[in-house]
């Protein structure tokens, strides 16, 4: 496993190694190309290639268009859409060359659907998943197999990072969210790799995710106004 802050990672790697499995940990700056390629061809001369990537890196802005600085438009991109383009590649040609691979990118709901004050999330979000729809007909019948993990919330540190340009009550709006979930990290690890195992494009472990996806589809035109009714709803109870 590869992060830019070690310290996460090799916490993560002791669990496995607790759990009897193997970990070896790697910085590695998704930012940066040449990072992403050296992980890679580590991979290839320690571990004799990789069977399967997960492209997980991910930071979160919240603000409306035009009041979230371009700085942070940038950083999110560099890591949000790069990062994970980066990891495929890197990782899908030689996935191609051994005939083999599996692609996990993780995107969001946001991804899905686009709610109001996350313009730099979700277009980001909404980038991975139309560069995983892309690489899966790119790589159909290769033997390299794309999913993309589109969850709501979850508890995970997304948010000791996050750059708002936004009251700082819709960050614990979120945190509650992600709390409360039914299906924590574990689930959701466990959701996508069976949806790996079935070779599914989408996974949306979520129910709510499923049903507001499901609502766009059926109303296309009328989904921004929904949207925004739902989101000013929302923030009058805050308010109130």
């Amino acid at each position: 496993m590869s992060d830019v802050q070690l310290e996460g990672a090799e916490e993560t790697a002791a669990r496995v190694r607790q759990a009897g499995g193997q970990a070896e940990v790697l910085r590695c700056d998704v930012r940066q190309a040449d990072e992403v390629e050296a992980l890679a061809a580590h991979m290839d001369t320690r571990h004799g290639g990789t069977d399967l990537v997960v492209n997980n890196a991910g930071v979160a802005v919240a603000g409306r268009v035009g009041e979230v600085a371009v700085e942070d438009w940038r950083w999110i991109v560099d890591i949000n859409l790069l990062g994970v383009a980066y990891g495929c590649h890197a990782f899908v040609p030689r996935f191609r060359r051994q005939g083999r691979g599996y692609v996990i990118n993780v995107a969001s709901a946001a991804g899905l659907v686009s709610m109001p004050t996350m313009a730099p999330y979700n277009a980001t979000k909404a980038a991975v998943v139309a560069l995983s729809e892309t690489l899966a007909a790119e790589c159909h019948g290769s033997g390299v197999h794309v999913t993309v993990l589109c969850p709501t919330f979850f508890q995970t540190n997304i948010l000791r990072d996050a750059r708002v340009h936004a009251p700082r009550d819709e960050l614990a709006v979120a945190e509650t969210r992600m709390q409360r979930s039914r299906l924590q990290a574990d689930g959701v690890a466990e959701t996508v790799l069976a949806s790996v195992a079935r070779d599914q494009l989408y996974c949306v472990p979520m129910a709510d995710g499923r049903w507001v996806w499901r609502l766009k589809r059926s109303l296309p035109g009328l989904f921004p106004g929904l949207v925004a009714r739902a989101d000013a709803r929302l923030r009058g109870r805050r308010e109130g």
